[in-house]
């Protein structure tokens, strides 16, 4: 296959070559068109130069043809009998006739501007001259002039020639047509030339387009030549810390650069984030692995040191671990709730507080609700999920009393859910949503804590085109606000 420079080379020497032919072919025509009017020009002064010499009475034999251009024929119109002619001519053709010598002199003579007008029925055919009427009188010439185009041999010479051909008619009433040429070579030269030219010029022109087209296409290209060799020792060593060579231009090869070293980064961000979620989940469950093996094999050695509410605990514990795992992986496949769907967001927020009222009492907490009536579209358990972990949150941290508020807001759902205890450092907030993440203060008061909760509640309000940030509670302490689009579709609430 073809490389992109010989493709772009021959591209633009197809392009230019067809450019060129069709202009030269238009230059040709429009000069050999030009010269021919020159020419045409040259044979008709000559003609009318004739003629009038015609019309005012000069005999055949005393014209002044000599002094033209070209050869010259005066002939009879009648029968074409030839009256005079250029002195030196040996050949002609192209014209009516191609008689070089006047036969009979004598006959040549068109008679004085006082003789008689030659009498019609001295002609042989009667009927020609009745159906041919003379449409000049005695020594008019014709305005309208014809143009043919022939061949003469002037003292051993043979050149084309262009013929003016003009009707005049003299004072004595003979009708003659008279043929001045005017010589072609000059004008086949400057045709010739420039065609010659043009036949030396274009193929060198072309090849000049083609060897520039395919320079300034290598340079181009270089710098794509240069991402492709990084990119395939990037590939091949699957070092993904490596970038490709950013040209100094800033065309479109440049920014092609540095966008695929941004894809690089972000790929790099990626399997960087993978790798630590993998073995920050590998860290995580092999606790409350090995404290459930740790009490199995107890109880099996000495049933009655089972620890059975333990290992209830831990296998909770195990599940839930999973349960967040398995939903972080579908989200990080890109699962998106399913369109349409409503989800009455006040029932699921009473839900999820009910479910936590032991835990509520257990601890001496205090709940305080204020709870409008909202819709939103999305997932009932991603939602449900998102609340509870924000409630757990508030739950682990409050010194005494939580709130929950949920309402509309310029056309969003927006819940928002606070403590009363030490609240999030500034430059902690954002660092709370990556996964695996514990702050001191929530892994020394609940060691059971993956930190994944915070990390899951972002990335389901992201899902749902909304979003979850924190900030310092009005009374102190931390606060969590979820921002929705509240839902306006009919669907499945489920």
């Amino acid at each position: 296959m073809a490389s992109v420079r010989a493709k772009a080379a021959t591209g633009a020497t197809v392009v230019v070559a067809v450019a060129l032919v069709a202009a030269a072919v238009l230059m040709l025509v429009a000069l050999r068109s030009q010269l021919t009017e020159q020419v045409d020009l040259r044979a008709e002064v000559t003609a009318r130069d004739v003629a009038g010499q015609l019309a005012t009475g000069t005999e055949f034999g005393d014209l002044d043809l000599d002094g033209s251009s070209g050869p010259v024929q005066v002939l009879d119109a009648d029968d074409d009998r030839l009256l005079a002619v250029t002195s030196g001519l040996e050949a002609i053709s192209g014209t009516e006739s191609g008689a070089v010598r006047v036969a009979d002199p004598s006959s040549a003579d068109p008679g004085r501007p006082g003789d008689p007008p030659r009498d019609p029925d001295d002609d042989d055919d009667d009927d020609d001259d009745d159906e041919d009427a003379r449409r000049l009188g005695p020594g008019e010439v014709d305005e309208d002039i014809d143009f043919v185009t022939g061949e003469a041999t002037v003292a051993g010479a043979s050149a084309a020639y262009r013929f003016a051909v003009v009707e005049v008619t003299t004072p004595a009433g003979v009708e003659t047509v008279v043929f001045a040429g005017a010589p072609l070579d000059v004008e086949q030269a400057a045709v010739d030339s420039v065609r010659t030219s043009m036949l030396i010029g274009i193929p060198v022109l072309l090849a000049v387009v083609a060897a520039v087209t395919w320079l300034v296409t290598r340079r181009a290209l270089r710098p794509v030549e240069g991402i492709r060799r990084e990119m395939a020792a990037i590939t091949h060593s699957a070092d993904l810390s490596r970038r490709v060579p950013e040209p100094a231009t800033h065309d479109e090869v440049g920014r092609l650069a540095i966008t695929t070293n941004e894809t690089l980064a972000a790929l790099e961000a990626s399997v960087e984030r993978q790798r630590r979620f993998v073995a920050d989940a590998s860290h995580e469950l092999r606790s409350p692995i090995a404290s459930l093996r740790t009490q199995l094999e107890v109880g099996q050695a000495h049933p009655d040191l089972l620890d059975l509410p333990g290992a209830v605990h831990d296998t909770v514990r195990l599940q839930e671990l999973a349960a967040d795992l398995l939903l972080l992986a579908r989200l990080d496949a890109g699962e998106q709730p399913v369109a349409g769907r409503r989800v009455d967001l006040t029932a699921l927020v009473r839900e999820e507080l009910a479910a936590r009222e032991p835990l509520v009492a257990g601890a001496g907490l205090t709940v305080r609700a204020e709870l409008d009536g909202v819709t939103v579209a999305g997932s009932k358990g991603q939602l449900a999920r998102v609340v509870g972990n924000l409630c757990d949150n508030a739950l682990r941290h409050a010194v005494a009393t939580v709130r929950v508020s949920l309402r509309s807001e310029d056309g969003q759902a927006v819940l928002e859910v606070a403590d009363d205890g030490t609240g999030v450092p500034a430059d902690q907030r954002e660092r709370i949503f990556e996964r695996f993440v514990r702050l001191d203060d929530a892994r020394s008061r609940d060691a059971g804590g993956a930190g994944l909760g915070l990390a899951i509640a972002r990335d389901v309000a992201l899902r749902h085109h909304g979003a979850l940030t924190v900030r310092d509670a009005p009374g102190g302490g931390a606060l969590f606000r979820l921002v929705l689009p509240v839902g306006r579709e009919e669907g499945d609430d489920t």
